[in-house]
């Protein structure tokens, strides 16, 4: 994915917009840093040539170029750091709340191990170049200053200390061309690195008992991955090094010719040589250090390039997510009820994917609902359908046979306490005002999961635990909740035979009995009996609808 200069420079400028002010300020106190330097040179050359030595007006000169430089200096840096570390929180909270609104569908096809590097490598890396940006301008400034007082020495040294400098500088620039689209290559394999740490993090048990797949991931791509990385960042950095060589040796060849000036123009004063010459000196450590500062400007570029494509493609947010008010949600419903809804996905080609639908699915108030079929037919997506994580794409979502519409699809969503396949666990329990549910250690002992962890000011203990003790704390946890639906993906496949029978028999009846409308995707044949309505999804298609059915029945 490409992003223009425009948007790039766009979503720069709208998160420098309120820091204007005080990086202007920073900058022009730079500057003056700057020039205050070349300032204090000629003064140093001036004193070095005047008979008698220093005069008191030139000490006093000479002092106050101190203070400024020293003022302008310091100054400018406190400003820029400011500016800098606010631009980056400013940028992080940016991030955090376009991700945080953004459509489940956007995130899902932005796979975690291209988003993370973003939020972290990424962002630092813009961070480190908004801290160096008040040295830039010093040195910039510095150099300008150096080159006005060149003018004045010796205009004819002086075209020919700018014809070395551009010389070095078309070299630099060629070699910044060919170093950033090293630096770009390499960051996307940094995303191919991410995915594989994450294979051999998650993989561990797996990899442990396949040496073959440990050593090709290990061998062909870990190993292969971070040689690549390593070897275009050596070339591209390689590149700014021969050009900084060849400017380095450009400035000491403008050197020689200066101190051939006066063998060839012995009118040119020794005042004006040495002049020149403590200028070109002084000149070359800022000079230089514009130049090494193209690397990292690279980098920059390229991180920045990242975070603009991240944040382009989250330009599309929920709105209610971001005005949502923390208030109460519901705690019944009558009825809840998807009229001929339709979504497919697309791959990441833009090509037409998976389809679900035309789907007609009606839940009652304290109905429990078990949703079957075979991996793969559509059951997690009728699910987020039903969630409304997925916004269909024709269809209608009805409440108590009121349509939900984007204003009201976050109210929607409240109604639901979940525990996927893919869940989450919180380490806290949270109700509406933040207060501990007061019969949360009771649900503890009820799930046989007490004597593992207990609550601290509202917290779980650990989250260290198996994943079927992990899924019991996610009960808990909608359990506390109160809210007037919950689903369930797979919640047994993960208990004991003798849980798993207590969560059909027991559980669910208990939540029923509360008044609770109840729906869980299983493969347990031999509890369907628990379920008032049984629903059999294929391909996408909601095929049979019973009440009180058998897996034999369905097919």
């Amino acid at each position: 994915m490409s992003t223009p200069p425009n948007t790039n420079l766009r979503e720069l400028t709208q998160i420098l917009r309120p820091f204007w002010p005080l990086l202007l300020v920073s900058t022009v106190l730079g500057i003056l840093g700057g020039l205050s330097i070349t300032g204090l040179l000629a003064t140093i050359n001036h004193a070095l040539h005047t008979e008698g030595g220093a005069s008191r007006g030139l000490l006093l000169g000479f002092a106050g170029l101190c203070l400024l430089a020293l003022l302008g200096s310091v100054v400018s840096d406190i400003g820029t750091n400011y500016v800098g570390q606010h631009v980056i929180a400013r940028l992080r909270k940016s991030l955090g709340l376009k991700i945080l609104s953004a459509p489940i569908d956007q995130l899902e096809r932005y796979r975690s191990h291209r988003l993370i590097p973003v939020l972290t490598h990424d962002v630092d890396t813009i961070s480190d170049f908004a801290f160096a940006f008040a040295p830039l301008a010093v040195s910039a400034s510095v150099t300008l200053g150096c080159l006005v007082y060149l003018v004045q020495l010796s205009p004819a040294m002086f075209i020919t200390t700018t014809v070395a400098i551009l010389l070095g500088s078309v070299a630099q620039f060629y070699a910044r061309s060919r170093g950033i689209k090293g630096f770009f290559e390499a960051r996307d394999l940094e995303d191919d690195l991410q995915k594989q740490y994450r294979s051999i993090a998650e993989g561990a048990k797996e990899l442990r008992i396949n040496r073959p797949r440990r050593l090709r991931l290990l061998g062909e791509s870990i190993e292969g991955t971070a040689d690549a990385i390593c070897q275009k960042q050596v070339n591209s950095i390689n590149q700014f090094v021969v050009a900084k060589g060849v400017g380095s040796t450009l400035f000491f060849i403008v050197i020689g010719v200066a101190l051939g000036f006066q063998a060839m123009w012995p009118s040119t004063s020794t005042a004006t040589l040495s002049g020149f010459i403590l200028v070109l000196l002084y000149m070359k450590g800022p000079l230089e250090h514009l130049l090494g500062t193209l690397p990292n400007i690279g980098r920059a570029q390229v991180a920045f390039r990242r975070v603009a494509e991240l944040s382009e493609l989250f330009t599309s947010p929920e709105p209610c997510l971001r005005e949502a008010k923390d208030a109460p949600a519901r705690t019944a419903i009558d009825s809840i009820e998807l009229r001929d809804v339709h979504y497919q996905y697309t791959t990441e080609e833009g090509a037409p994917g998976f389809a679900i639908g035309p789907v007609n699915l009606s839940l009652r108030k304290g109905e429990i609902v078990f949703i079957v079929g075979e991996n793969g037919g559509g059951k997690t997506t009728l699910i987020k359908l039903l969630l409304g994580l997925y916004v269909p794409q024709s269809g209608s979502v009805l409440l108590d046979g009121a349509p939900v519409g984007e204003q009201q699809r976050d109210d929607y969503r409240q109604l639901f306490t979940t525990v996927l396949s893919d869940f989450f666990l919180f380490e806290d329990l949270v109700q509406a005002g933040g207060d501990v549910p007061a019969d949360a250690m009771a649900y503890l002992e009820r799930l046989e999961i007490a004597h593992k962890v207990s609550l601290d000011d509202g917290r779980f203990s650990t989250l260290d635990l198996s994943t079927g003790q992990r899924k019991r704390l996610a009960l808990l946890q909608a359990w506390t909740e109160g809210r007037p639906v919950l689903v369930f993906d797979e919640w047994a496949a993960d208990q004991d035979p003798t849980f798993r029978r207590i969560f059909y028999t027991e559980l669910l009846p208990d939540l029923q009995r509360l008044g609770k409308t109840i729906v869980v995707i299983s493969h347990d044949d031999r509890y369907f009996d628990a379920a008032d309505t049984l629903l059999r999804i294929e391909q996408g298609r909601l095929v049979r609808q019973h009440a009180g059915a058998t897996e034999a029945d369905l097919t």
